[in-house]
């Protein structure tokens, strides 16, 4: 006859529940797993299945009872952890968003929005698009599949049980969000400056033709200039864009000080 206890009980629960909200927590925060597009049963499905898989593997886990306050404690921290290393993940993708706002405005389209049902906002257009040509990049790196590695080693790194990690992890993963501003401005950098160029030659050329119209010859030609930019430089971003997403998955352990350390 197959017997248990109590002890043994919790233990299987704590073995699979804690890791579970660990996973689930980046899940709901990190490209691509966030999208609305995605059933939450299916992603509850993915979290479960990415639960059961490495479980067996994971470092001994402290004797707490799950429905103790100190298990709640600990089922706090490792949704923290999960959002934070998520939260990572979601700036780099908020930089290529940042890239499309800024060239948008450049060539005149920063009226052209979208409603995107991820952030139920409107979306500039160009935001939209370099988002898609981004998570295809993404997706045909294994980008999802690396993401989901990293945070099994995550699980070494930072045991389940241990002090949450010093006050240093969670000041740099707040600094993170300047990548928005240096990313974004550097993947938009080329067609903003040609664009800027034209502006400053039509400005001279208004002032050496005053009758020219300037709405009338500039808004066509920064469209038409922008758009042709847009395509010479769009076979040109995969390797940019890749090294954005392998810096973003290396920052989600990246950031993260050991307790009872400084600095960042």
């Amino acid at each position: 006859m197959i017997s248990f206890t109590t002890a043994d009980l919790n233990a299987w629960i704590a073995a699979f529940f804690y890791p579970l909200a660990r996973i689930l927590a980046l899940l709901v925060v990190a490209p691509p797993f966030n999208n609305v597009a995605i059933n939450v049963r299916v992603r509850l499905l993915t979290g479960l299945a990415i639960a059961l898989a490495i479980a067996p593997a994971l470092p001994p886990l402290p004797a707490i009872e799950p429905s103790s306050g100190r298990g709640l404690l600990i089922l706090a921290q490792q949704m923290l952890i999960g959002f934070a290393m998520g939260f990572v993940v979601r700036l780099v993708f908020s930089a290529i968003d940042m890239a499309g706002v800024m060239i948008g405005m450049q060539m005149g389209l920063g009226f052209a929005t979208l409603y995107d049902p991820e952030d139920r906002s409107q979306t500039p257009v160009l935001s939209e698009f370099l988002g898609l040509v981004a998570l295809l990049v993404f997706v045909t790196m294994n980008g999802h599949l690396l993401m989901i590695a990293t945070l099994t080693q995550s699980f070494s790194l930072l045991p389940i049980g241990a002090p949450l990690p010093a006050s240093a992890s969670w000041r740099n993963v707040a600094g993170a969000g300047a990548i928005i501003f240096t990313s974004g401005l550097a993947l938009s950098l080329p067609i903003v400056l040609a664009l800027l160029i034209t502006n400053v030659a039509l400005g001279v050329l208004t002032r050496a033709a005053p009758q020219l119209n300037l709405f009338a010859v500039g808004f066509p030609l920064t469209l038409t200039l922008g758009f042709v930019m847009l395509i010479l430089a769009i076979g040109h971003l995969s390797g940019p864009l890749q090294q954005l997403f392998e810096h973003g998955l290396q920052s989600m352990l990246g950031y993260f000080v050991p307790a009872g350390t400084g600095g960042g």
